[in-house]
C-alpha cells in the first residue's frame, strides 16, 4: 500500500476538480445512509466551497428524463453549467466527463455521488487504476443503507482512494487564514452550511459588536 503522508500529498485548490455524480430525486429517494436533508446540505457546501476556491466542478446526471434533474440547489451555484447527462452507470467511462475533467489539467480527482456504492464506487477505483489522485467526499455522497455506504468506502480505501468530509476539505483547500479573498468567501459558506460552526460564528460576531454596559465589570 502506498502511504498518503506528507505535506505533498494535501489537497490544493489549484490541483483539484471536483466532480458531482447523480445528485438526482431518483436516487435520493433510496438514499438510506444519511438523512436527506443533511445529505443535500453538505453536497451544496461542497458546491459552493469549489465555486469559492475557484475549482473546477463537472456535473453529471444520469438519464435525467427518468431520474429528474439535478438537486437546484447545486445548479444554482454554477448558473449556465452544462451538466452531462450519461447512460453509463460508470461516469469514469462517459468519454465526455472524463474529457471534461482532463481538460483542466488537473489530477486531484475529487467526487461526490449517489450511491457510494455504485456510482462514486466504480468510478473512483478506475480513475484510481488509470493514475488519478482520487479523494471521495463521503457526506456528501450516500447509499442505500448504511452498511453499503461503509463498505463501498473500505472498497475504494483498499483500492488507494482517500476519504474526506465536505467541511475537512474546505479546510484544506484554505490551509491559512491569512489568504483572506478566500477566507471571506468560505466564511459565508460555512455560514451558510456548517451547521453549528456556522452559528457559532455569527454569535461571535455579535458578540463583538455588542456595546459592553458601563457598570459591566
Amino acid at each position: 500500500m502506498t502511504f498518503r503522508n506528507g505535506l505533498a500529498s494535501l489537497l490544493r485548490p489549484e490541483d483539484s476538480v471536483l466532480v458531482l455524480i447523480d445528485h438526482q430525486p431518483y436516487q435520493l429517494a433510496n438514499v438510506n445512509s444519511h438523512e436527506p436533508q443533511m445529505g443535500i446540505n453538505n453536497t451544496t457546501g461542497l458546491a459552493k466551497a469549489a465555486k469559492a476556491f475557484g475549482v473546477p466542478t463537472i456535473l453529471t446526471s444520469v438519464i435525467a428524463q427518468r431520474g429528474g434533474l439535478l438537486f437546484p440547489q447545486i445548479t444554482d451555484v454554477f448558473p449556465g453549467q452544462e451538466v452531462i447527462d450519461r447512460t453509463f452507470i460508470n461516469t469514469w467511462e462517459d468519454r465526455k466527463v472524463v474529457d471534461a475533467v482532463k481538460a483542466t489539467r488537473r489530477k486531484q480527482l475529487i467526487i461526490a455521488g449517489l450511491w457510494t456504492e455504485v456510482c462514486v464506487a466504480m468510478p473512483t477505483i478506475q480513475a484510481l487504476g488509470e493514475g488519478w489522485d482520487v479523494t471521495v467526499i463521503t457526506d456528501a455522497s450516500g447509499a442505500v443503507s448504511v452498511e453499503a455506504h461503509e463498505i463501498a468506502i473500505q472498497r475504494m480505501i483498499a483500492a488507494g482512494a482517500n476519504m474526506m468530509t465536505w467541511l475537512a476539505l474546505a479546510a484544506e483547500w484554505q490551509r491559512d487564514w491569512a489568504r483572506t479573498d478566500q477566507a471571506v468567501a468560505l466564511t459565508k459558506v460555512i455560514t451558510e452550511h456548517a451547521g453549528g460552526s456556522g452559528i457559532a460564528y455569527l454569535w461571535e460576531q455579535q458578540l463583538l459588536n455588542t456595546p459592553v454596559p458601563g457598570n459591566a465589570r
